[in-house]
Formats: structure tokens, C-alpha cells, sequence
């Protein structure tokens, strides 16, 4: 099955290691995701925690901007996948 694209991360905080990731698809804890930019795929990792609004949330849906702890540093731009 074809990884399902979900959003794009819009801003990366270096210091803390969050992403903000601009959802277009729902997304929840336990969610496998991988990154991609340019084409190219960075790393994958699984939802572990969330924040929209800087609360916790088991879910997120389409258009939420969600607080996402990443495993690497991601670019602003970078394309995020739901892995199926």
C-alpha cells in the first residue's frame, strides 16, 4: 500500500526538537510517519506524543497545526507521510 501524505512541516525548533507539522490528513498517537524532502526520504518514526494548541491530544485532524516531538532535525518544508 501507498504512504498516504499527511502535511508538511512548517517551522523546526532546533532547541527543543519539535516540528510544526500542517496537517491536510488526520494523524494519531501510535501513527507510523516518515519524512521526505526533495523526493528524497529522510528518517520514519512513530507519533509518540502530540500538542495542538499546546495541549495534548490523542488525534488531530485536517487543518490543525500540531507540536510534534521529532527523532531528527527536519527542514521547514519537509513533506510527512502516514506509513501504512
Amino acid at each position: 500500500m501507498a504512504d498516504i501524505k499527511i502535511g508538511r512541516i512548517s517551522h523546526y525548533y532546533d532547541k527543543i526538537g519539535v516540528a510544526v507539522l500542517e496537517l491536510t490528513d488526520s494523524l494519531s498517537v501510535g501513527d507510523k510517519i516518515k519524512f521526505a524532502r526533495g523526493g528524497e526520504d529522510l528518517f520514519e518514526q512513530e507519533v509518540t506524543s502530540m500538542q495542538v494548541e499546546h495541549e495534548q491530544v490523542q488525534e488531530a485532524k485536517t487543518g490543525d497545526a500540531v507540536g510534534l516531538k521529532t527523532d531528527e532535525e527536519v527542514k521547514d518544508g519537509a513533506e510527512v507521510y502516514k506509513v501504512q
